[in-house]
């Protein structure tokens, strides 16, 4: 099944990682980014089903909390594989439940290589437990690097430069002036990566490491099909941020716009999801807990915050559980603005099925309106249009709103890493 509003309420790896594993909003959680410590007393829920009799297992990039040991096993899972922060894409060094030690490879493959040994030692039969298996690429972080087998293969392919891409000023009109100057830094297309980058080579290592992680996604499903354990298993695929390919003049993500904010996320279980489906319902990030947890048999513990809704129902042909939120229709976006990344603004956006509000924290700028069913590109920004007033003015107040319910009124503020940033500046 093919989930084609799927989102996510935070496009940064940690806060969406964290948010998958809590059912919660980055402002509850507290992993406001790529350094922030995971708050004591945090409790993923993995930690749940393996108090309910499964066998859990994580493989694969963390890179949550306390970044120089982010690789050291975690609470809730019985098998461990992980590396420090963002971790190679060659030779990676592994914490294997907590022995470190040097792998010789291609990380996606070794993933795959783990994640499949793992279900093949599981015991089978009758009083067999129920597993839980989180595989958790790097693969397709930038900056990209292929597996051997595919680099250059799309060498000779045009890559094809979105409508919004070029610098030209209906591109740019309406646009918040951080766009416009975005487009010449470190997650811009004239200046990506400090200049180390060309946009259509950036463009054809990244399609060239996605086909190494589609290769893994294969070997997983097929191995499964081998096995039998198809006819009992849900896999759910999905990224944990959108990615910006020349979009607005942009790369990377962490803004509000869509193709930042959408991701991938597809459902497959042989026999009980029907094949070549489509589901239209908002699916948020936060919202795999409460799913998982359900099909589980496992009730969220009373007393618990959860954000997210079980969509459980609608993959399999009915309606998603009311939840918090989402029964409107509307999403909650938040980013908050990081110190090593300063030219990306901390961001509020409220998308529903036909109007998406943004807005900027901090900064003297323009705030954005967009018709979505009519400007799917996201190129006129209606916000200071007079027919349009009242919409601003009620998307804002339900933004708000939202945010108040759920303990998200306060930004949060860190100390600066000043001797890094020196150095990224060449001090």
């Amino acid at each position: 099944m093919h989930l084609r509003n799927a989102f996510v309420t935070t496009s940064l790896c940690s806060p969406s990682r964290a948010s998958i594993l809590t059912g919660q909003y980055a402002h509850r959680h507290g992993v406001v980014d790529n350094t922030s410590p995971i708050p004591p007393g945090t409790v993923f829920f993995p930690q749940y089903l393996q108090r309910a009799g499964y066998a859990t297992a994580y493989i694969g990039k963390w890179n949550m909390g306390e970044a120089a040991e982010s690789d050291r096993p975690r609470p809730g899972f019985d098998h461990w594989i992980s590396f420090p922060g963002q971790g190679t894409y060659i030779d990676p060094a592994l914490n294997v439940n907590g022995k470190r030690s040097q792998v010789r490879g291609y990380t996606t493959d070794i993933l795959v290589d783990s994640a499949l040994a793992w279900l093949d030692r599981r015991p089978r039969g009758a009083g067999a437990k129920p597993f839980f298996l989180m595989l958790s690429h790097k693969a397709t972080h930038a900056e990209f690097v292929p597996p051997p087998r595919y680099a250059t293969l799309y060498d000779t392919v045009t890559v094809p430069h979105p409508p919004t891409m070029a610098p030209t000023e209906s591109n740019y009109r309406g646009k918040p002036r951080w766009v416009r100057d975005q487009r010449e830094s470190w997650h811009g297309v004239d200046y990506a990566h400090h200049g180390a980058l060309d946009f259509d080579d950036f463009y054809r290592r990244y399609a060239e490491t996605l086909r190494g992680l589609d290769d893994g996604v294969g070997r997983v499903l097929d191995a499964l099909e081998r096995s039998g354990l198809s006819r009992s298993t849900l896999v759910i695929y999905l990224s944990d941020n959108g990615f910006m390919l020349g979009e607005h003049g942009l790369i990377d993500k962490r803004n509000g716009y869509e193709e930042s904010i959408r991701v991938p996320m597809l459902a497959w279980a042989p026999g009980w999801i029907a094949p070549g489906s489509t589901l239209d319902t908002l699916v948020r990030n936060i919202d795999i807990a409460p799913t998982v947890l359900e099909l589980a048999g496992v009730p969220w513990p009373r007393g618990t915050p959860v954000d997210g809704r079980s969509v459980l129902g609608a993959l399999h042909g009915g309606a998603p559980r009311p939840g918090p939120g989402a029964g409107s229709g509307e999403l909650l976006y938040e980013y908050y603005w990081e110190y090593a990344f300063p030219h990306t603004p901390t961001t509020f956006a409220l998308r529903g099925d036909r109007f998406k509000y943004i807005y900027y924290h901090g900064i003297w700028d323009e705030s954005e309106l967009y018709d979505l069913a009519t400007d799917s590109l996201e190129q006129v920004n209606l916000v200071h249009v007079p027919a349009y007033q009242d919409t601003v003015r009620a998307m804002r107040g339900r933004l708000f709103d939202r945010l108040g319910s759920t303990g998200g009124m306060q930004v949060p503020v860190r100390r600066g890493d000043f001797q890094a940033a020196e150095r990224l500046e060449g001090r």
